[in-house]
């Protein structure tokens, strides 16, 4: 009789549209279901978007956490950690840390910790009370998983995480899927929103307070306002669901722009909408390792990014794209009216930053750096909690 694959139990806030979550989805797609069982508990619940995976042995539970501070929540996480026996949690941010005490409570034996970017509430890292809890939690956390060299930094000096105790992963692009446009692009949008000649600037996000979208409708309206003549021409579209999207949309008509600008929420789209674009924006006040600008890139477009968080990691300004200053209108639109006088740029950055994408962030190594940690974590979490720092931080990316 075979045994049975170990179990992890991925602990999420909540699993809808979002960077974290589409990472989550990559990684059970790609992973050998005879390496691993996975259960994905969410704290608050779960949207359509579980549909993306491909598989159909991954169990979904929603916790229904109460606003604000739910103590039931944690009865409620141990009774089915207790019931699902996992080998191995996985929690993900400071929303679910609080998870760890619960699953060394509840007998889980293996424990990993995910960190992916920080909220609005807290952009630096340096929240007193937050990274008391950190710090708090960090004697329970066998391994930590950081998506950039930004936050691996972040964890060992001002969380306090012993370096030979983070791994360093950066996410992995799904390069078949996303792919530079081939044929004749496909028209997007409502009728009459574009012919086939327009210049397309476009994201793609969860539409929430710290990813600043009102700063790119902002620098679009500024656009319009400088170079009347681009109305013609210029389009933008931002394709998500999230608290901004109204202010968005208030800014575009207050403006007589909304014609110019397509926002149609969620979509299931995404990889044919990028190949329609030919310049992709993301305008965050903060960010881990952004999964669609790894996938902007992978379709072959240039980026414009704020230098914030793991960004400068992977926008190499003036070679795949633009770094600009956090919030700051003028200069976002500035770096869009350059690729919008220079179409050979825009060509030559997108060629390049696919070409860094075949390189240095495919979905296989993200792959193969899970695994290795999960593997670890599951035979040797005794030895990460007594063996003494090493000099150096684990680090399972090629440079």
């Amino acid at each position: 009789m075979s045994m049975r694959a170990p179990l992890i139990a991925h602990v999420v806030q909540h699993f809808g549209m979002g960077g974290l979550e589409n990472g989550v989805v990559n990684l059970l797609n790609h992973m050998p279901a005879d390496r691993y069982r996975h259960a994905v508990v969410c704290l608050d619940g779960y949207t359509d978007f579980r549909h993306r995976l491909q598989r159909d042995d991954v169990q979904f539970f929603a916790l229904h956490k109460r606003p604000g501070k739910d103590l039931g929540l944690y009865g409620r996480l141990f009774r089915l950690l207790r019931e699902l026996r996992p080998d191995l949690l996985h929690t993900r941010n400071l929303s679910t840390l609080e998870g760890q005490f619960v699953a060394a409570a509840a007998g889980v034996r293996a424990r990993v910790h995910g960190e992916h970017g920080r909220d609005v509430f807290d952009l630096q890292g340096k929240n007193r009370k937050y990274n008391l809890l950190r710090k708090l939690a960090r004697p329970l956390v066998h391994q930590y998983i950081a998506v950039s060299k930004d936050l691996a930094n972040w964890l060992e000096n001002t969380v306090g995480a012993a370096p030979q105790r983070i791994t360093q992963i950066y996410n992995g692009v799904d390069s078949l899927h996303f792919h530079p446009r081939q044929d004749e692009r496909t028209l997007i949008g409502p009728d009459g929103f574009m012919s086939g000649s327009e210049l397309l600037i476009g994201s793609v996000g969860r539409m929430a307070e710290v990813k600043d979208y009102p700063n790119l409708v902002r620098a679009f309206l500024r656009l319009l306002s400088d170079q009347p003549e681009s109305r013609k021409r210029l389009r933008l579209v931002i394709v998500g669901e999230g608290d901004s999207r109204v202010e968005c949309l208030d800014l575009l008509r207050t403006a007589g722009a909304e014609h110019l600008a397509w926002l149609p929420g969620e979509r299931s789209d995404v990889a044919e909408i990028m190949r329609a674009l030919d310049i992709f924006v993301l305008p965050s006040l903060g960010e881990g390792i952004s999964n669609t600008i790894l996938e902007a890139m992978a379709s072959g477009l240039p980026v414009v990014a704020t230098r914030v968080g793991g960004n400068p990691e992977l926008v190499e300004h003036d070679r795949t794209g633009k770094l600009v200053p956090a919030g700051d209108s003028a200069a976002l639109a500035q770096a869009l009216h350059s690729y919008a006088q220079d179409s050979v740029q825009v060509k030559t950055h997108g060629q390049t930053a696919r070409e860094k994408i075949d390189s240095r962030f495919s979905m296989e190594a993200m792959l193969a750096n899970y695994l290795s940690v999960y593997d670890r974590a599951l035979a040797n979490n005794h030895e990460f909690a007594s063996s003494p720092a090493r000099t150096e931080r684990t680090s399972l990316t090629k440079e």
